[in-house]
């Protein structure tokens, strides 16, 4: 598989919903993770990201604008221990659920399927990560036919320093929304937070983005660093 920029991946789709990268910071050191969010909707749009102890939760920016907080306002991030989850949904507490006693990220989102909100059935996407190993998840609908569920698991071990891999909800724009399709896209990661942040924020389309999350990890330390951008300053 080439890899690709994820700056380009990124200028180049007007809208690919929620995305979770994973992967490695180019002078081996990091791993790295980036969560975003965009909207169509002004209840979409209406969110923020806040950190929440060790972990990041969605706000509404303007609570009176706020129509259905049911599929909008949940925690991307939780850490259990040395484990990170990230997911799109509400799923980031049945994996932390799930993991905290004993069980595993596959058998989480085994229990759960894509979200509720035909005709897009807007696909789950999820991640975690422990060291620098990762592992990354979609569920999906079967061609858009909200009777057939289709899970996807994917597992990257010992990553190449400067690589990740990328999973978005949507291929593009549309109506109904198309789900991404085929395994998460390998990109390249950078060493710095600070460019890093500032370039995918800078690839997320101007009309449609909300929020990013970034998180470095030092594997060696544990000590992490973060970042947060959201249009509603």
């Amino acid at each position: 598989m080439k890899c690709e920029s994820f700056y380009e991946l990124l200028r180049g789709n007007d809208y690919p919903g929620r995305g979770i990268m994973i992967g490695r910071s180019k002078d081996g050191e990091k791993a790295v993770i980036a969560y975003f969010i965009m909207g169509r909707s002004e209840n979409s749009r209406n969110r923020v990201f806040v950190e929440d102890g060790g972990g990041l939760r969605t706000q509404a920016h303007d609570p009176q604008k706020m129509v259905d907080p049911s599929l909008v306002i949940y925690a991307p991030v939780r850490v259990l221990g040395e484990t990170t989850i990230v997911t799109n949904g509400d799923q980031t507490d049945t994996v932390y659920e799930f993991l905290k006693n004993g069980r595993t990220f596959e058998e989480a989102l085994r229990t759960r399927t894509f979200e509720p909100d035909g005709p897009n059935f807007t696909p789950r996407i999820s991640g975690v990560l422990r060291g620098f190993d990762y592992k990354l998840s979609i569920l999906k609908s079967a061609e858009g036919d909200e009777r057939a569920a289709r899970r996807y698991f994917y597992e990257y071990q010992d990553p190449i320093p400067g690589q990740g891999h990328f999973i978005h909800t949507y291929r593009c724009d549309g109506n109904p929304i198309p789900s991404f399709e085929g395994e998460p896209e390998l990109v390249a990661v950078e060493d710095d937070i600070d460019r890093f942040t500032e370039r995918v924020w800078e690839s997320l389309n101007e009309q449609n983005k909300v929020s990013l999350f970034v998180r470095f990890i030092d594997v060696r330390t544990g000590q992490t660093d973060n970042r947060i951008v959201n249009k509603h300053q």
